[in-house]
Order: C-alpha cells, then structure tokens, then sequence
C-alpha cells in the first residue's frame, strides 16, 4: 500500500512509517510531496494520507498522528504505548517537557533533517533510530 504525507520529515513524519512498516503494512511505500499536494495525490492514487492537516491519520483531539494510528489500528503492545508518549512530547511543541526523552528525540530528528535533507534517505537512516528507542520502551515497561 502507498501512504502519503508532507514532506521535510521530521519526529511525527519519520515515527509513523516506523509503525506502519513495523505493525501495520511491512510492504509500505511512502511518498512525500509539498503540503498542498497531500490531498490531491492521495485522491489520484490511492494513497493513505497521514501527518497532513485535515486527514483521519493527523492531529485530533490533541493527539499527534502516531497516536491517531495506534487509535485507528487498535495497537495495544505496552512499549508502543510508552513509545507513544515520547513522540507526542517531542511533536507537541507545548508538550516537549512532559516526557524527559522528547528534547533529545526532537534534537535527533533536526539532526538527521541536516545530515539527509531527502525525505526517504532521511527515513532509511532514523528508522534505527526508533527501533532502538522501542527496545528501551519495552524494557522500560517491564521495569515499571
């Protein structure tokens, strides 16, 4: 499936292919194009949008998009949980101290966004990134 979203990625935009390739849609393609072209080309190819302003997989309720796809998509799993919280912290500009975590992952994503100013290079690099920070969110979630 193709899923689509703003493109000059950063923490939300790079957190939510993590968790749709990792429990969603392994097979996903994801394209990134200028904000006024999300609507238009999802419409034209059937791609799912997500982390664009007026769309189901966006910013509602005070909820970041990662969280609108857990919501959407029933994930349960306790590190993803945790995983969650750090994500909207670091995405939610009001939020940043309210997880400890979210001004390094927020200053991780800068980083890669100056290192690979292509969206998918950028992508290929971080997903590690949240692979790692899920492996603490597990652990850190057996610990509590």
């Amino acid at each position: 499936m193709k899923w689509i979203t703003r493109s000059h990625v950063h923490v939300d935009r790079v957190a939510c292919p993590w968790l749709i390739t990792r429990f969603i849609d392994s097979e996903a393609e994801f394209v990134f194009v200028p904000k006024s072209q999300v609507d238009q080309i999802a419409n034209e190819t059937g791609a799912i949008p997500f982390d664009s302003p007026g769309v189901e997989l966006g910013h509602h309720e005070g909820r970041c998009s990662f969280e609108s796809i857990i919501l959407k998509y029933e994930l349960k799993d306790a590190g993803l949980l945790r995983l969650a919280k750090i994500v909207h912290a670091a995405d939610i500009a009001e939020d940043i101290d309210t997880e400890p975590i979210a001004r390094g992952l927020e200053a991780i994503a800068s980083g890669y966004s100056l290192r690979f100013p292509d969206d998918l290079e950028n992508l290929k690099h971080q997903l590690e990134v949240y692979d790692a920070l899920y492996a603490w969110c597990r652990l850190d979630t057996v610990s509590l």
